[in-house]
């Protein structure tokens, strides 16, 4: 197997490219934000759904042949906090950070109405 932590990548638009660490490194410094397009969501000013690109392979126990996973969503805060999903492809993601922001939205709306409806506050 080979190591996973050799495996750097940069976004070329949407594309990830299998680079060294120094090319990376270069990239990188000029690239802070790692969010992909609209991957930074909050929801009531108390929970964020945040979807990055991660920059190194994170398939530490899959195949070599796999895809690597360079992708991640992650929310903070609120009834779904700390959870975490990740993605093979930029297309995944995006979608991956549009279903996570739904099910988030739903999942704060229910909190809200029980919390309404036994008066709780």
């Amino acid at each position: 197997m080979a190591d996973m932590m050799d495996e750097w990548y940069i976004l070329v638009g949407r594309t990830p490219i299998k680079v060294g660490l120094i090319a990376w490194a270069k990239w990188r410094a000029t690239h802070r934000d790692p969010h992909i397009e609209n991957g930074d969501t909050w929801i009531d000013g108390k929970i964020r759904i945040s979807t990055v690109f991660l920059g190194f392979n994170h398939s530490f126990f899959d195949r070599d042949d796999a895809d690597p996973i360079l992708f991640e969503t992650m929310i903070f805060g609120g009834p779904l906090g700390d959870m975490q999903i990740r993605y093979r492809t930029y297309a995944e993601a995006e979608r991956g950070h549009i279903e996570t922001v739904t099910e988030t939205r739903i999942a704060a709306a229910q909190i809200k109405a029980i919390a309404a409806a036994t008066g709780v506050t």
